[in-house]
């Protein structure tokens, strides 16, 4: 039998997921023009038990319908990709007037494009987290195969023969994206949260932040995104990117993040340091880090060597028209202890990316779990 309680917390959870959506919603009608948002009103959201497709519109009730199953069980990512779809639905039916037009005819495909929606998110379509995840026998695969293989290299307790296998690692990486990128051949990207969306990130998020988008093939920007367990509007890192880079980059994410937590434990269990020099710590971490990966990244150029760092114009194009009214926000300059940031920044430059972290949480996965072939 169902206790009372349990009934409450499920009530409390389902009340929290609807009032992301209607947040998610604000966000997306925030980004229309002047006039689409004065045309365009919120409809009533509901989570339903529906088998065959992840959500739907109803003009009828003006009500956005997502599955009550998917909603629970995948990530907020992949949820706000299908209110989108849905969201684009309403926008095609109620301003662009789809009468008598198929489902996904010219109205609602101009109503994705406006709205950055997908318009692939509905039916059987594998959600976000499901594609990203997902493996294939592909070119593309392949080398991430490659990569995963020489991560488990570097998991020798030889420091030179872990050194060499993730410098290894991250040259094929660079390599492939390099030919990518100079061939100009056509790429699909993608978006996905790393991390998890909170009210408040410190600054060492934001330094690793800057490490993925410097250094593996993708964009990174700080969106607003709803953060459940507070009820609230916070913001999460999103990465752009081809499946095969924003896989090893959340790898990245991921990996450094765990290494900062167990070194601090260590560093700290006989210094009681407060939050703040963690931050240090965790920033000197990174920056050791980040030097390695600028020595590989050194090229020879008129007698100097020179950090050399490749644009993708393609990636540029699509993350100007996604995010369009994206801006720079410098972050204040706080004041930090030098001895402990020296002391991350000489243990951060021993850091090695091997694979081998474990994540327990049910909704995560780690984003390098790949079939070996």
């Amino acid at each position: 039998m169902i206790s009372q309680r349990h009934i409450n917390v499920q009530n409390e959870l389902e009340r929290r997921f609807l009032n992301g959506l209607s947040c998610e919603w604000d966000l997306a009608w925030q980004e229309l023009n002047t006039a689409y948002q004065t045309a365009l009103h919120k409809p009533l959201f509901s989570l339903q038990d529906m088998t065959g497709k992840w959500g739907y519109w109803s003009g009828e009730k003006r009500e956005i319908c997502l599955s009550r199953h998917f909603v629970t069980n995948h990530s907020w990512a992949a949820v706000r990709e299908v209110l989108l779809h849905e969201m684009a639905h309403q926008f095609a039916e109620e301003i662009i007037g789809a009468n008598g037009e198929p489902p996904h005819g010219p109205s609602f495909k101009k109503a994705c494009y406006l709205l950055r929606a997908n318009p692939k998110a509905s039916g059987k379509y594998p959600p976000l987290d499901e594609r990203i995840l997902h493996d294939s026998s592909s070119r593309e695969d392949k080398i991430l195969i490659r990569v995963k293989k020489l991560m488990a290299l570097a998991q020798s307790k030889n420091q030179h023969e872990a050194e060499a296998a993730m410098a290894k690692a991250y040259q094929l990486i660079k390599k492939y994206n390099i030919d990518l990128i100079e061939n100009e051949r056509n790429r699909d990207f993608v978006s996905i949260f790393v991390g998890k969306p909170a009210l408040r990130h410190f600054r060492e998020h934001y330094h690793l932040s800057s490490l993925l988008q410097d250094f593996y093939f993708v964009y990174g920007i700080w969106v607003p995104a709803y953060v459940m367990d507070k009820g609230k509007r916070g913001s999460v890192l999103e990465i752009t990117g081809t499946v095969q880079n924003v896989r090893i980059a959340g790898y990245v994410h991921d990996f450094v993040r765990h290494f900062i937590d167990s070194q601090w434990r260590e560093y700290n269990k006989d210094k009681s340091l407060n939050r703040y020099r963690k931050t240090d710590f965790a920033v000197g971490i990174i920056g050791g880090f980040r030097s390695k990966l600028e020595l590989q990244n050194e090229k020879k150029i008129k007698g100097k060597y020179e950090i050399v760092k490749t644009d993708d114009p393609q990636l540029k194009k699509y993350t100007a028209y996604k995010y369009p009214r994206a801006s720079s926000v410098r972050a204040k300059t706080l004041r930090n202890d030098e001895n402990v940031l020296i002391d991350g920044i000489r243990i951060g430059t021993e850091l090695v990316i091997s694979k081998g972290i474990e994540e327990k949480e049910r909704k995560r996965k780690l984003l390098l779990r790949i079939k070996n072939s």
